[in-house]
């Protein structure tokens, strides 16, 4: 495909018809002309050269100057076109994005709960959400994911975004990322890859990713939810840097006295609680 091609196919996507992209383009190449030259020189029918130099001229990228009994055209410098055409669109912009923000925020639910289905679609959302992270991320991450998220949460920490949570995996990434103890134990509880994501303290995500197209999360503003999202993985951080802090007697005590926790909480026989306390 020719450059005049490509560049006749971007100002279509503009707003832009054929028949001025063609005259216009033309013009360009050879000026002054009059309509009937324009006509020949760019394949417009002569039925329809008149209008089309009509809609150039409103639009300002075409002027026309009368010389005895001809009237000829001239384009408009390209640099002034192109200044003005950006002005407009960001004009437009403006006003749209003014409007729509201010009708969003009129009707926003922010205890809403969006379900995103299907594990890449649920990355793909986080890369956005994390592109957009000005403050703070604060995450629950198996090393599954984060795989797919690391580029994106280093540039985060390149512009100064602190990034804290709990890991579930070997070879940690961020230093400011704490290891989940007993991952084991973890999964013969959950069975399942889990997630959960705070961005800014405006922006929650949170659900299985271990099922691929059927892995699914929850995407909130709600406040509520976000307090509680905090809350899960502060007590994840305090938990597992404290028990990371004891000596080894300390380290068997703690992890005797999470056992009977759990064991009297989820209700285990005597079985289950014989093969949960040898995972490691």
């Amino acid at each position: 495909m020719d450059q005049k091609t490509v560049v006749t196919n971007d100002m279509k996507q503009l707003g832009f018809s054929e028949y001025e992209c063609k005259a216009y383009l033309n013009l360009l190449e050879e000026f002054p002309l009059n309509g009937y030259a324009l006509s020949k020189n760019s394949g417009i029918p002569r039925s329809r050269i008149y209008e089309v130099l009509k809609n150039l001229i409103a639009k300002q990228m075409v002027f026309e100057q009368e010389e005895g009994k001809n009237k000829l055209y001239y384009p408009v410098d390209p640099d002034i076109f192109i200044k003005k055409l950006k002005i407009r669109y960001e004009d437009l912009f403006s006003n749209i994005s003014q409007f729509a923000n201010r009708v969003y925020s009129e009707k926003k639910q922010d205890d809403r709960l969006v379900v995103i289905k299907g594990r890449q679609n649920i990355i793909g959302f986080l890369v956005l959400l994390i592109r957009g992270a000005e403050k703070r991320i604060a995450i629950s991450i198996w090393d599954e994911e984060i795989r797919e998220l690391t580029e994106e949460l280093e540039n985060a920490v390149q512009r100064g975004v602190a990034l804290r949570g709990i890991y579930f995996g070997e070879n940690i990434p961020f230093d400011t990322l704490v290891p989940h103890r007993r991952i084991k134990r973890y999964m013969a509880e959950k069975k399942e890859r889990y997630i959960s994501i705070i961005i800014d303290g405006s922006h929650t995500i949170s659900g299985i990713v271990s099922r691929e197209e059927e892995s699914k999360v929850t995407w909130t503003q709600d406040e509520g939810f976000i307090e509680i999202s905090e809350d899960y993985i502060a007590h994840d951080l305090l938990v597992n840097l404290y028990s990371a802090s004891l000596d080894e007697a300390g380290y068997q005590a703690f992890e005797e006295f999470v056992d009977n926790v759990h064991s009297q909480y989820f209700h285990y026989s005597d079985e289950d609680l014989g093969i949960y306390r040898r995972l490691k």
